[in-house]
């Protein structure tokens, strides 16, 4: 699979990244029960089709996607890449918080090391900001577990081009995790040429907007407890608008003998500004599907098409 360079001087990752939202199980922001055998299938049929990096978080599963990571990569630990986040707190009863102070940073950072069974990470990111904690001493706390080595590369998630520079003032941003797909664009404006300019790389989450923009999906389907139930981008009048978006893809994808899922991801990764694009799989099935979204391009004509049409 091609890969491109995350940011100036940093690794090189596949175009599609393995996310490990969905294979935290049953928690307030869950996508239904899931099979852990299933789920570590799923990672090894990622890194048998060439997919070289993982993302995952503490909070996805409130620990569990982690500690599936970690099982799922016992042996193969130096042939992955893995990116992991801080800053979403929880506890015993499964209430959640945010929190970026130093302390927390790093006793996240630690319990991060253990349920992933290695002793660094690759890649870790502030997950979401915290108004409660000066952007200058999180980021400080997260320059001092990369000289420590514990972490490789730091990044941030959900930031904005007044948080990036703040961050740039301390220490370089490797990556920028922010939600980008046909449907929620808001990052091209601004903070796409601010991260290009600034040699930042920019690993996109939701390319198919959680599954809306895959070309098969049935709201009748979700389990009872999967969060989109609560998104209102599940909702009138979003959801409407989506699926007619996706009627209208559908032709151009089959151009390329390709689904609208994989369709809306090549879109995504046609973005020069764009490393990878984070796509989550819980079964290998779909895992075969995602890799179908990297290694061709949409014709400058199509494009133009699809923009007229969004």
């Amino acid at each position: 699979m091609k890969k491109r360079q995350l940011g100036i001087n940093g690794p090189h990752l596949t175009e599609i990244g393995f996310g490990a939202w969905a294979i935290g199980g049953s928690w307030k922001y869950g996508w239904g029960k899931v099979d852990d055998a299933e789920s570590i299938t799923a990672i090894h049929k990622a890194l048998d089709l060439g997919i070289n990096w993982i993302d995952t978080a503490a909070q996805y599963g409130l620990g569990h996607s982690e500690e599936v990571t970690g099982r799922a990569l016992r042996g193969k630990r130096d042939k992955v890449f893995i990116a992991t986040k801080c800053s979403q707190l929880w506890d015993d009863k499964g209430a959640m918080w945010t929190s970026l102070k130093p302390e927390s940073i790093r006793m996240e950072c630690e319990d991060s090391l253990r349920r992933l069974q290695t002793d660094h990470i690759d890649l870790y990111q502030i997950h979401w900001p915290d108004p409660e904690t000066p952007i200058e001493e999180s980021w400080t706390a997260m320059a001092r577990l990369k000289n420590e080595g514990k972490v490789r590369f730091i990044g941030v998630c959900n930031y904005g081009v007044e948080q990036l520079e703040r961050c740039e003032n301390i220490a370089h941003v490797q990556s920028l995790q922010p939600i980008y797909n046909l449907l929620e664009r808001d990052i091209e404006r601004e903070i796409l040429p601010y991260c290009m300019s600034h040699g930042i790389g920019v690993v996109a989450y939701s390319p198919m907007q959680s599954g809306l923009l895959s070309g098969s999906f049935d709201m009748k389907r979700l389990a009872s407890d999967d969060w989109r139930h609560m998104s209102d981008k599940f909702k009138e009048p979003k959801y409407s608008r989506g699926i007619r978006i996706v009627e209208k893809l559908r032709p151009i994808a089959q151009k390329y003998d390709k689904s609208v899922g994989q369709l809306a991801v090549a879109w995504v990764l046609m973005n020069d500004a764009i490393t990878s694009a984070i796509v989550g799989a819980r079964k290998q099935q779909q895992v075969e599907q995602d890799v179908g979204g990297s290694g061709w391009r949409i014709s400058p004509e199509d494009m133009i098409t699809i923009e007229q049409m969004l």
